[in-house]
């Protein structure tokens, strides 16, 4: 009963302190989605190439960090604190601490010295999030071994990410623009950056404090297996036995695409309702629709897990939602889509049918690690998870650098309060034909590539069991 009580049985303050961790990453997080790309161009004047070199010298740099940090956490022996919760709260504070400084606009400076200072606080805040968001990650799977559990621990860190993202996708489009007068005499809205500042140092002190709370109410049950203490950790070995775990390389790229989705929309949305519509304070009401649905299937989302298995459910979920997706870019050719109203309806449908996925997300990923485990007999979370972290890294590259590409392509000028018919038409279609292709392709690998199915995973189980027994 006692080896029982460590790996199973969390309670509410696990639930709360769990997602805890996930809204102090996206409380910042959430600004690079959203204002990062706007802040460079709208108020820091970068090229579209500039930002896009950037974007990929910093992944470039993560390709090498991810794997490392991920390494040196599986190599080292368990704290009084546990594997990962020390590493989670170390690297808190210079994380706000980076995410303040990404937003700061130094008078004086010149365009050059400014681009400087860009690579040296974005890379700096990227590596910091990777010494946050790895050990999070790698978290979940020692905190219960229950699947019920660890579907309800990705729930909870689905609701974290929401509760962190709203203040940036929510509060900040309502405080941090001003009004200016053109030269003809219409008005337009523009990002000001002394109110942006302040609203990023004011989120950078609740991310510390979230993250501490994180720390105090989580505790870790699942402790490394006893024949892996007695061999040394070898990082190629891990990588070869990821490269065989099939599950694991078909949820790295279906996460690829999920984040590259999240990120892309984020930012291109600002920049529709800034430009196309003329209404940036509706922004907010995006969150609301996207996340509104989770809050509904929230009550019912274990029930459905048991009755029909998550890969089935997220499937059907994700074609649903390129299904919306589609039409969103087919009422581009009729005159609907100047209603930002019947846009938003939209969006709320799409979330619907993303809710799925993006609710148990994080309880495959805990799937493929066990998987992971039973190929190997070795739980190595952190290797397992730095991996999957540097392919979704890719996704926020593909998003981060593809939107000013698509900017760049489409003619819009940062410089430019108002923007030319021809841009906005461009624009609308930027901002919902991408996401339906990225949408379609994440329902062919759901549906058609990952096998862990519900009976694959009932299998999987009972295997994992009778190894550890042995």
């Amino acid at each position: 009963m006692e080896e029982k009580q460590k790996t199973y049985g969390i309670k509410a303050i696990d639930k709360i302190g769990y997602a805890f961790g996930d809204m102090g990453g996206l409380l910042t997080f959430s600004l690079v989605s959203s204002f990062l790309t706007m802040f460079y161009t709208d108020i820091l004047h970068f090229t579209s190439t500039s930002i896009m070199m950037l974007m990929l010298v910093a992944r470039i740099w993560d390709a090498v960090n991810d794997p490392i940090w991920g390494a040196f956490i599986d190599s080292r022996k368990p704290t009084r604190f546990g594997r990962f919760r020390p590493y989670i709260l170390g690297a808190s504070v210079p994380l706000a601490l980076g995410a303040f400084l990404m937003f700061l606009k130094i008078p004086g400076l010149t365009n050059t010295q400014y681009l400087i200072f860009a690579y040296i606080t974005y890379i700096f805040y990227g590596m910091m999030y990777t010494g946050v968001n790895i050990p999070y990650g790698s978290l979940a799977s020692v905190i219960t071994s229950d699947e019920i559990e660890r579907s309800s621990l990705s729930m909870w860190r689905s609701v974290g990410a929401g509760l962190g993202g709203l203040p940036a996708q929510i509060l900040l489009p309502l405080v941090v623009y001003s009004t200016v007068t053109n030269a003809d005499g219409t008005t337009a809205k523009i990002l000001d950056s002394n109110k942006l500042s302040v609203a990023v140092a004011c989120l950078s002190v609740l991310t510390v404090i979230v993250f501490f709370s994180h720390f105090k109410m989580t505790k870790e049950r699942i402790t490394v297996l006893p024949n892996q203490q007695q061999s040394k950790y070898s990082f190629l070995r891990a990588l070869r036995m990821l490269l065989k775990n099939k599950p694991f390389i078909v949820l790295c790229i279906v996460s690829m695409f999920l984040i590259c989705f999240q990120m892309y929309t984020q930012t291109i949305y600002n920049y529709l309702f800034k430009n196309f519509y003329e209404k940036p304070e509706l922004y907010g009401i995006v969150t609301i629709c996207t996340y509104l649905p989770m809050a509904l299937f929230l009550p019912v989302m274990g029930k459905l897990v048991r009755r029909f298995g998550k890969k089935e459910i997220c499937a059907v979920g994700m074609g649903f939602a390129a299904l919306v997706n589609v039409l969103m870019y087919l009422i581009g050719f009729t005159g609907l889509s100047a209603n930002p109203y019947l846009f938003l309806v939209m969006v709320f449908f799409s979330g619907a049918g993303q809710t799925f996925l993006v609710m148990e997300i994080w309880a495959l990923v805990m799937d493929v690690i066990d998987y992971h485990e039973l190929l190997s007999n070795r739980r190595e979370e952190g290797t397992s998870y730095s991996i999957y972290s540097f392919v979704r890294k890719l996704g926020q590259t593909a998003a981060g650098a593809g939107v000013p590409a698509i900017l760049g392509i489409i003619g819009y000028n940062g410089e430019l309060a108002s923007q030319s018919a021809q841009v906005l038409d461009k624009l609308y279609t930027a901002a919902t034909l991408v996401p339906a292709i990225i949408l379609i392709c994440m329902f062919v690998l759901l549906a058609f590539c990952y096998k862990l199915s519900k009976k694959e995973l009932e299998k999987l189980h009972d295997q994992l069991q009778a190894a550890r027994e042995k």
